[in-house]
């Protein structure tokens, strides 16, 4: 692929986050970003990147965070750590309309108009919950990490508050989020990926001046070929296999013409469930890029 092709939506982005954008669309279609989303409950913070190096010898080139359950301290430390050690971050966030946790995401109902709204209580609580997260992404920001942001995750399944009022809220809803955490809060660190569901359901585009990575997941174990030329009907932008289970060795990737920028395996049993010796092989394929084999001056 050309790099060249592909840039960023925000003018304004900062020189690591060119850069670490760069190398993602140089690999896309060719070598596949290793990631691994974390649990923090499973008796450590490293309970899966111990699991995948105990079984692989290596460690995955990206970690998925949450800022779920007001975890914004945490989520910015192990995201300053990983970075430190060389890796690439990705954040989503399961939040209610208030800042909460994984329920409110699913049970929360708003009134769309209410929520667009300023001076309601609604409008006021979501911007109050979205300044946080700015704050935290803004301490990312000023310690030099790059965040591959997805936020508003699984929007076309409409199981979470976010997609329930259909895709034209939604659209509004992206554009919303990404004028006010681009134009007031300076989030010149931001790589934007916006992540489809399974279905890439049509009509829920926002737009390709609102986000700079498009994706889709599924855990039916395969290489996701179907999300991959959905979304390539929708923009030639690069596309990453953002949440699956059991991951497909390599080469079935390459076999199905479907080379995402990532793979990212899903926390606890999702990648428990992984046959040992597949994983192994993953990792160990030369077209997985794993954390040694990131280029050593991409996140310093």
């Amino acid at each position: 692929m050309n790099k060249n092709k592909y840039t960023l939506t925000n003018p304004r982005s900062n020189d690591k986050t060119r850069r670490i954008f760069g190398y993602i669309c140089e690999n896309f279609g060719t070598n596949i970003i290793t990631a691994q989303q974390e649990s923090i409950w499973a008796g450590s913070p490293e309970y899966e990147m111990d699991h995948i190096l105990k079984v692989t010898g290596k460690l995955p080139a990206m970690r998925g965070l949450d800022f779920k359950a007001n975890d914004f301290d945490g989520v910015v430390a192990r995201s300053i750590a990983w970075t430190k050690r060389g890796g690439l971050v990705t954040i989503c966030w399961h939040t209610g309309v208030a800042i909460s946790d994984y329920p409110e995401s699913k049970e929360d109902d708003p009134d769309f108009e209410r929520l667009f709204t300023e001076g309601t209580e609604e409008n006021t609580t979501l911007m109050l919950s979205w300044d946080r997260a700015a704050r935290a992404l803004q301490e990312l920001r000023d310690a030099d990490v790059t965040v591959l942001w997805r936020p508003f995750h699984e929007f076309d399944g409409q199981w979470f508050w976010w997609g329930k009022g259909g895709a034209e809220n939604f659209k509004r809803l992206w554009r919303l989020m990404y004028d006010k955490f681009t134009n007031e809060y300076k989030l010149d660190n931001l790589i934007w990926v916006l992540g489809y569901a399974d279905f890439v359901k049509d009509g829920w585009y926002p737009g390709d001046e609102y986000c700079d990575i498009i994706g889709s997941d599924t855990y039916d174990n395969t290489t996701h070929k179907a999300g991959w030329d959905l979304l390539k009907n929708l923009t030639d932008k690069p596309m990453a296999f953002h949440e699956c289970g059991n991951v497909p060795p390599v080469r079935d990737f390459v076999r199905d013409g479907a080379v995402w920028a990532w793979f990212m395996t899903w926390h606890t049993q999702f990648l428990m469930t992984n046959d040992n010796e597949t994983l192994r092989g993953v990792y160990n394929d030369p077209r997985a890029i794993t954390l040694d084999k990131l280029p050593e001056d991409l996140t310093n």
